[in-house]
């Protein structure tokens, strides 16, 4: 908790220096300042999103960033215009929790929340005493928990909310596992120490991981489908509304489909790969 008070002031520091570079928002804009997670987020909006943008005669900044706090407050506080690294939980909870009107944009492609292993081959090499590890943050905790509960490795009690699930639900500990939370950042170099880690998409990846390399994905419906946030006021902006074109257009399904393979795709996307084939 400490360190998580610590964050949420840096984070506060951190968007205020990034304020004083930001533009206003106003309906005439043409600089955007978009957030997101250092690894598949950033690359989609660099690859996908800003040339989209920019053909339009925006100007487009991307700051990356290495935690889930930070882009949040960043956005609230003016620093960013839009941010793409969450799911919409994460978004709600966050959000109500410090007060902060921020809204759901779109859905973007999202790499799925997988279990990985450096010590095992399969699934099947689980047993008695196994480490697993997982992020700390209550809604990707829940993700990885229901995954388990798919495994057969616990038992979650009755009538759990897959939204909500936390290690309380564990009615049985089947395989008697070792659950290790852990900051989603950190998953990846945990690898070297337990017998198995599920790490968030975005981590794995920026990692050198792949998706093809998981013993266990996460079949990831739209609550779990990252998006991009904006500020509530600003929803209906034309810049705003240029963003949200730019997910919609042919030419970054073509980018997703070229340099995204293996990522979940909203609706909006499938929709128009089936119309195109």
């Amino acid at each position: 908790m400490q360190r998580r008070n610590l964050l949420i002031l840096a984070a506060g520091l951190f968007a205020a220096s990034l304020a004083t570079q930001s533009w206003a928002a106003d309906p005439n804009k043409k600089e955007i300042v978009f957030g997101a997670t250092a690894g598949p987020y950033a690359d989609q909006i660099k690859l996908g999103i800003k040339p989209i943008l920019e053909k339009k005669g925006y100007t487009v900044k991307v700051v990356e960033f290495n935690d889930y706090i930070q882009p949040n407050f960043a956005l609230a506080q003016g620093a960013l215009d839009a941010n793409a690294f969450q799911h919409q939980v994460y978004l709600a909870k966050f959000s109500t929790e410090n007060k902060l009107a921020l809204s759901e944009l779109i859905k973007v492609p999202t790499a799925p929340i997988a279990i990985y292993s450096k010590k095992h081959k399969t699934l099947a090499e689980v047993k008695a005493g196994s480490t697993v590890a997982l992020p700390n943050d209550p809604t990707n905790a829940a993700r990885a928990l229901v995954l388990l509960d798919k495994f057969g490795w616990i038992k979650l009690r009755e009538g759990y909310d897959p939204i909500r699930v936390s290690e309380r639900d564990v009615a049985t500990n089947l395989k008697q596992i070792k659950l290790i939370p852990l900051e989603a950042a950190q998953l990846p170099r945990s690898l070297e120490d337990t017998d198995y880690s599920f790490i968030n998409g975005n981590f794995a990846l920026a990692s050198g991981l792949k998706i093809t390399e998981a013993l266990g994905l996460e079949d990831t419906g739209p609550t779990y489908q990252n998006l991009v946030a904006v500020r509530t006021a600003d929803k209906d902006k034309p810049y705003v509304r240029d963003i949200a074109d730019a997910y919609r257009s042919r030419e970054f399904l073509q980018v997703i489909d070229q340099h995204f393979q293996g990522f979940v795709k909203p609706d909006y996307l499938r929709k128009q790969q089936t119309a195109s084939n």
